[in-house]
C-alpha cells in the first residue's frame, strides 16, 4: 500500500458483479476485490442453472436424452444432438449410413455458426457496437430459416437419433444454403469493417484478458480461446469424426490469446465453417432410395384397409402412404440413407409402424418401457469439437435401455473456472468483453 493511500486510510471493497447483471446472464456470480477500479482478486460462483441433465439422463431411455441435450448449448444444439448419438453408436458398434454422416456435418456447421454469430454480436453490444449485434443477429436468422427447414424448429431441435436422424435435407436445400451464405458473407464483410479496424475496440479488446499458454492448458482450455493462444488443437483435426477428414479446411490461429484474438478467430472459423458446408453438400451422396416398381398411381390409405379386409392384399407392402407434412423428410423411400440397418436400435419408417404388423411390433418394442434400445454392458467416451471447444459425453450401460451413467464435458467449464486469471490486474468494465469471449452457456456450464 502506497503512502497515499495509508495517509488516506483507503482500503479494498468487495463487490458482487451478478448474478442480476446483465452481462453476467442472470447465472455468474463473481467477488471482487477492487482497489478503486482495479481488480485485486476475484472468485467466480456458478449454480445458479442446476439443470440436473445427467440425472435426467439416467431415468431416461437412450432417444429420450436428445431433447435434454438441446438445452446444454442452447446456441448451437445440432452439435450436442450429433456428439450424444456418436458416444451411443459408439456403445453400440452401428455405424449410420454416409449419406448421414454429411447430414450430421453440414447441420453441425451451420449451427456453429450461428454460435459464433451470437457470441461476437453480443459481445460487442456489451461495448456499446449496437449495429454489430443487429448485423449478426440478421445473420443468424437467415441461418436458422435453413435449421427451421431440415429439423421443424429453430432452437431446440431434437433432430439426430441413435442411428441417424430426425429426416433428411429438403428438395432444394443446396441451394438455399449458397443463398444464405452468400448474405451471411456479405453481412460478416460489413461487421469487419465496422470492428476489426474500429480504434475503440481494439483498443477495448487488444492485451486484455489474457492468460498464458501454460495455465490454458493447465485449466483444460480448448476451442477457440486455446486457438487463440496459437495452440492448434481442434477435435475434426486431432481425432476425425464422421467425414471431417475428407473436408479441406484449415484451423485458425491467433498468438496473444486476447480478447480481440478471440474474436479473429471465431470470424475465421465461421468462413471455415461455410467452406465444410460447401464441400459437404457438393460430395453428398444420394443414397438408396425405394421407389414403386409399377409407377402406378398410389392407392389412399382407406383403400389400402378396405383392400385388406376383403383380403386383396397383394403388393400391399410395397404400397405407399402418404405421410403428413411434418413427417416430410422421414419416408420410407430415403429412410435406408438416413438411418443404420438396425432394427434393434432405429424406429422403423411411418409407413411401416401404419401398415403392416411387423412395422407396428418394431415400433412398439423400441417404444415401450423395458425395451427399447439395449446396447451391452460398458463405457464409452466421445468427443466432437462443440462451438466453444471440446465437448464430450461419457456414458456407461448397464445392459438396461437407460444409461447407468451419462457424464458432460461441457468445453466452457474450464474456460469460466479460469475466469479470474483472465481478469485479475485489469479494470472492472474489462470483465465485460473477457467475460464475453468466453461465450459462457449456462446450459452446458451447471448441466
Amino acid at each position: 500500500m502506497s503512502d497515499l493511500s495509508k495517509e488516506l486510510k483507503t482500503k479494498h471493497m468487495f463487490l458482487n458483479m451478478g448474478p442480476s447483471h446483465p452481462a453476467m446472464h442472470g447465472i455468474i456470480r463473481i467477488i471482487l476485490e477492487l482497489d478503486g477500479e482495479t481488480v485485486v482478486n476475484s472468485e467466480v460462483e456458478i449454480g445458479y442453472l442446476h439443470r440436473c441433465f445427467e440425472k435426467h439422463a439416467e431415468n431416461s431411455t437412450y432417444n429420450q436424452v436428445i431433447p435434454y441435450t438441446d438445452r446444454l448449448n442452447y446456441v448451437s444444439p445440432l452439435i450436442n444432438n450429433v456428439g450424444y448419438a456418436l458416444a451411443v453408436e459408439k456403445l453400440l458398434g452401428i455405424e449410420v449410413p454416409e449419406r448421414c454422416k454429411y447430414i450430421r456435418v453440414i447441420m453441425s456447421e451451420i449451427s456453429r455458426i450461428t454460435d459464433h454469430l451470437t457470441c461476437i454480436g453480443a459481445s460487442a453490444m456489451e461495448l456499446g457496437a449496437f449495429t454489430a449485434f443487429l448485423y449478426m443477429i440478421k445473420a443468424r436468422e437467415l441461418l436458422y430459416e435453413l435449421i427451421e427447414a431440415v429439423t421443424g424448429a429453430r432452437l431446440t431441435i431434437s433432430y439426430t437419433r441413435v442411428g441417424g436422424v430426425k429426416a433428411d435435407l429438403p428438395e432444394g436445400f443446396a441451394q438455399r444454403t449458397k443463398q444464405a451464405f452468400a448474405k451471411v458473407r456479405e453481412i460478416l464483410d460489413e461487421v469487419d469493417k465496422l470492428l476489426t479496424r474500429n480504434r475503440i475496440f481494439m483498443d477495448r479488446m487488444k492485451g486484455v484478458g489474457v492468460i498464458s499458454k501454460e495455465d490454458a492448458i493447465s485449466y483444460g482450455f480448448t476451442g477457440p480461446l486455446l486457438r487463440a493462444l496459437g495452440v492448434e488443437y481442434d477435435v475434426r483435426k486431432a481425432n476425425p469424426y464422421l467425414v471431417y477428414d475428407r473436408l479441406d479446411f484449415k484451423i485458425p490461429l491467433g498468438s496473444n490469446g486476447d480478447n480481440y484474438d478471440r474474436y479473429l478467430v471465431r470470424m475465421a472459423e465461421m468462413e471455415q465453417s461455410m467452406r465444410i458446408v460447401e464441400q459437404a453438400l457438393e460430395q453428398i451422396p444420394s443414397g438408396p432410395i425405394n421407389v414403386d416398381h409399377r409407377g402406378e398411381i398410389l392407392i389412399q390409405p382407406a383403400d389400402m384397409v378396405d383392400r385388406a379386409k376383403l383380403g386383396q392384399t397383394k403388393d400391399l407392402l410395397i404400397t405407399e402412404i402418404p405421410l403428413s407434412p411434418n413427417l416430410e423428410g422421414s419416408e420410407e423411400k430415403v429412410y435406408p440413407a438416413i438411418n443404420a440397418n438396425e432394427k434393434r436400435v432405429v424406429l422403423p419408417p411411418k409407413e411401416e409402424t401404419y401398415g403392416n404388423i411387423e412395422g407396428l411390433m418394431n415400433h412398439f418394442m423400441l417404444i415401450m418401457d423395458g425395451w427399447g434400445i439395449r446396447p451391452p454392458k460398458g463405457e464409452v467416451y466421445f468427443p466432437v469439437e462443440g462451438a466453444n471447444g471440446e465437448l464430450g459425453f461419457y456414458i456407461i450401460s448397464d445392459g438396461t435401455d437407460k444409461p447407468y451413467r451419462v457424464r458432460v464435458r461441457p468445453p466452457c467449464f474450464q474456460l469460466t473456472a479460469a475466469l479470474p486469471k483472465m481478469i485479475n490486474g485489469g479494470m472492472v468494465a474489462d470483465i465485460i468483453p473477457t467475460f464475453g469471449s468466453i461465450n459462457m452457456i449456462g446450459g452446458e456450464l451447471d448441466r
